[in-house]
């Protein structure tokens, strides 16, 4: 809660003059409030980053922001609300992958059609996870890791979040790519999940840097590698999972959404606009703080980015025989 109030605290970010003359030169008045719809509960990594994010918005517009945490179904409540909305630029949707890259795969059906409901704005950002186990497990490195796994006749365990969680998905991916058998330990939560592979319970877990760094700098977790193709800035003496696994890689990225059919001018303003605040250096220490990069772009570039993710992740769920309905 107090690293929270840090990174909410002060005043909006600072944004070029450029950026706040081409927002106030605009013929789009918006006449209420504009909303961003966050499909998670208030507390979490997409709602702090959320409020990060509206408050320079609503700044550089001269309009307030609000946030509209709508929870559950795995994202598919708050999308459908942004799908449902009016494509006025007044609505957006703070988007994790689950919105259009995985729930396609993990569900029989959708309340919204995940590509033709939805106009894309901006990338904000990619998670990198690290692959960590308990300080004295036998292996020093992600080779060593896989060596082991191999060598026990029951393979490997693996904690995660809960069924379809990123660290699920990221870990079943891992194991396929490397040609092990491994069993899905699911947790409530990362942290019992953690509090399991501390323990020596479960052998591995894969999760978010920002969840899990602290306690590998604390000595209580070893991290053999990230997930990233290149080293994280967070942790950029660890070494990409990629190097020993060709061909690996995961970081979850949000973005923001419209619904289908809001004006082109409007989504070229806004997405210049979020551009500016995410070059902000206010903006990127607070990222920093969370291990988390900034992203930012061209909608045409998110668009793209959103393909080839859902094309990318829809063999590993089907290997996987990894359901959510």
């Amino acid at each position: 809660m107090q690293r929270r109030s840090l990174l909410l605290s002060g005043a909006a970010l600072g944004l070029s003059g450029a950026a706040r003359a081409q927002a106030q030169g605009s013929h789009w008045a918006p006449a209420r409030p504009m909303r961003l719809v966050v499909p998670f509960a208030p507390g979490g990594a997409a709602d702090t980053v959320g409020r990060l994010l509206a408050e320079p918005l609503g700044t550089t517009l001269g309009q307030t922001v609000t946030i509209d945490n709508r929870p559950g179904g795995g994202t598919t409540i708050g999308a459908q609300a942004v799908a449902r909305a009016a494509p006025d630029g007044l609505t957006l949707l703070y988007a994790t992958p689950n919105v259009q890259i995985l729930n396609p795969h993990l569900m029989r059906s959708l309340p919204y059609d995940p590509q033709r409901d939805f106009t894309p704005v901006i990338a904000i950002l990619r998670a990198p996870k690290l692959l960590v186990v308990r300080p004295d497990f036998p292996a020093q490195d992600v080779a060593g890791l896989i060596a082991h796994g191999k060598a026990k006749p029951e393979g490997l365990t693996y904690a995660s979040a809960g069924v379809a969680s990123s660290g699920h998905l990221a870990a079943a991916m891992f194991g396929q790519m490397a040609g092990m058998e491994m069993l899905h330990i699911p947790f409530r939560g990362t942290a019992p999940a953690t509090q399991d592979v501390m323990a020596g319970r479960v052998d591995f877990m894969m999760d978010n840097i920002a969840t899990l760094l602290p306690l590998v700098r604390d000595g209580r977790m070893k991290a053999l590698g990230v997930s990233t193709a290149d080293p994280a800035a967070a942790a950029p003496e660890l070494p990409p999972i990629g190097r020993t696994l060709p061909g690996f890689h995961d970081a979850s990225f949000n973005y923001l959404l419209a619904p289908a059919g809001t004006p082109p001018e409007i989504i070229a303003r806004l997405n210049a606009v979020l551009n500016e605040i995410l070059d902000s250096p206010a903006l990127t220490s607070r990222f920093e703080v969370l291990g988390i990069e900034k992203l930012g772009g061209t909608p045409q570039a998110l668009e793209a980015m959103v393909r080839e993710e859902h094309d990318r992740w829809g063999p590993v769920i089907e290997r996987g025989g990894i359901r959510l309905q």
